[in-house]
C-alpha cells in the first residue's frame, strides 16, 4: 500500500469576500490512494504541488507507477522528487519520454549532459546564462503549440535566488484578462488567448510570456477587436506582473527532480540566480521540454496562425 496525498485543484473557486478571491487557487483534499507497487513512498503537500520521497528515479520504475505519475502531474501541476542524486542526462531524457516527444528549441552548451538537455547556469563556462530573466512565463509560449511538460533537475542550487513559480491571479481581474489575446514577438504572428481551457483538465489556465509579448488584442474575433499600442501593452504587462508577485514562491533544493505541467504553472528566475559564483555559489539546472500537442484556444474562435486541425 502507498499513501499518496492528492490535491484537488479548484481553478475558479469563489469565496465570500473579494479579498479571498483567487483565480487558480488550490484546495487540498487529502486521502489515501492504493497502488500495487513494491515501493515505500512518502508524499506530502508543498507550497505548490507535492514533494515525493522514497522513489529513486535511477531505478526501474513500473509501468503502473509511470501511469500514475503521468495522471497526477495534471492534478498536482508540480511533482517534486526529492534527493535525486545524481540524474544523468540520458536518464532525464528517458524519464521525459514518458510524457511524449522531446522538443529542443534552445542553445546547446558544451557541458550539457545530453543534446536534448538544456543546461542553465549563472556561470557562462558552466551553462547558458540569463535564462528565464525576461519575465514571468510558461515555456514555449511563442510556439503554436506550447510545451506540454517541462522537467527540471536541480544539479546545483545557489545560496540565494531560485526559479520561482506562480499559482494564481486575482479573480477580480478575470473578466478583464478573459478579453485579452497575446501577440508574441515573433514574425509568424501567432495569436494566443491569455486565458483558455487547459487541454487535459478543461480548467482555466494562462498562456503568457511577459518578456516576449509584442502586443495584446482586445476582444479577438469580434467587431470590437483592437490591438494595444506600446504604452497600453506595457501597462497590461505590469498589471499581470503585479498580480503574479503577490503569491508565495517555491524554493528548490539540490537534487530536486521536478515534473511540471507547463501549461498550468508559470515561472521566472529571480535576479539573484545571475549573481557571480563567488557571491551565491554555482547554479546549474538541467531542463527538458515535451512537444506540445494543443494550440491554446477558446471555443468558437480560430486564432491567426492556427487551424481547426491543430486543436
Amino acid at each position: 500500500m502507498l499513501r499518496l496525498i492528492k490535491m484537488r485543484t479548484c481553478f475558479l473557486r469563489k469565496f465570500k469576500t473579494s479579498t479571498e478571491s483567487r483565480l487558480f487557487s488550490s484546495v487540498f483534499d487529502v486521502h489515501n490512494l492504493a497502488l500495487s507497487v513494491c515501493l515505500t513512498m512518502d508524499v506530502k503537500p508543498a507550497q505548490l504541488g507535492v514533494e515525493i520521497r522514497g522513489v529513486d528515479l535511477n531505478e526501474s520504475i513500473s509501468e503502473e507507477l509511470i501511469k500514475k505519475i503521468k495522471s497526477e502531474v495534471h492534478v498536482q501541476r508540480l511533482l517534486i522528487f526529492k534527493n535525486q542524486n545524481p540524474i544523468s542526462g540520458k536518464r532525464q531524457v528517458e524519464i521525459s519520454k514518458w510524457f511524449g516527444d522531446l522538443e529542443s528549441t534552445f542553445y546547446k552548451h558544451p557541458k550539457s549532459p545530453h543534446p536534448d538537455v538544456f543546461r542553465v547556469s549563472n556561470v557562462a563556462e558552466e551553462g547558458c546564462t540569463n535564462v528565464g530573466r525576461t519575465g514571468w512565463h510558461i515555456d514555449g509560449s511563442f510556439m503554436a503549440k506550447p510545451f506540454g511538460f517541462s522537467l527540471y533537475y536541480m544539479t546545483s542550487v545557489p545560496r540565494n535566488g531560485n526559479t520561482e513559480l506562480i499559482e494564481s491571479l486575482s479573480e477580480e481581474r478575470r473578466a478583464r484578462f478573459e478579453r485579452l489575446w497575446m501577440l508574441p514577438d515573433r514574425r509568424d504572428r501567432l495569436t494566443h488567448p491569455l486565458i483558455y481551457p487547459h487541454p487535459a483538465t478543461g480548467q482555466p489556465t494562462l498562456c503568457f510570456h511577459l518578456g516576449m509579448t509584442e502586443r495584446f488584442v482586445w476582444d479577438y474575433g469580434t467587431p470590437q477587436q483592437r490591438v494595444t499600442d506600446r504604452s497600453e501593452t506595457a501597462e497590461i504587462i505590469q498589471e499581470i506582473h503585479n498580480e503574479i508577485v503577490k503569491d508565495d514562491r517555491k524554493l528548490w533544493e539540490e537534487g530536486d527532480f521536478i515534473i511540471s505541467d507547463n501549461l498550468a504553472v508559470g515561472h521566472e528566475a529571480s535576479p539573484e540566480t545571475q549573481l557571480p559564483r563567488e557571491k551565491v555559489g554555482l547554479r546549474v539546472l538541467h531542463r527538458t521540454t515535451i512537444k506540445g500537442t494543443n494550440v491554446p484556444s477558446k471555443p468558437g474562435v480560430v486564432a491567426e496562425g492556427s487551424s481547426d486541425e491543430d486543436r
